[in-house]
């Protein structure tokens, strides 16, 4: 079981990345997903979630109206697209995977990415 998480990298702020998460190993259909990141110094937190037949989504405070999470079940994948990036955005970020959407609000979750790297900066 792997997730693979891409698509980060140095951005100016005010831009979009699209960031993947790819899984392998196991069928990402049955499972809720989410984004998580952690800045240098702090705390890692929860950035947006997406149930399984995405009928629930969840956003942190701080990306509501600026990042978007989607899923293609088809293809195994599930996308985080960030718009309108602050330096602020700044971490790595990881997918993560698990039955329980409940319990990843809390934080929790079966299996993790390696994480990518989001750099915001001019």
């Amino acid at each position: 079981v792997q997730l693979q998480a891409s698509g980060g990298g140095l951005v100016l702020p005010g831009g979009s990345l699209r960031l993947s998460c790819a899984a392998s190993g196991f069928n990402l259909y049955y499972y809720s997903i989410g984004w998580f990141r952690q800045a240098p110094g702090k705390e890692r937190e929860g950035v947006s979630l997406i149930s399984p037949n995405a009928g629930s989504t969840y956003y942190a405070d701080s990306v509501k109206g600026r990042f978007t999470i989607s899923r293609d079940n088809a293809k195994g994948t599930v996308y985080l697209h960030m718009n309108s990036l602050k330096p602020e955005d700044t971490a790595v970020y990881y997918c993560a995977a698990d039955h329980g959407y409940d319990d990843m609000l809390n934080g929790m979750a079966a299996y993790w990415g390696q994480g990518t790297l989001v750099t915001v900066s001019s």
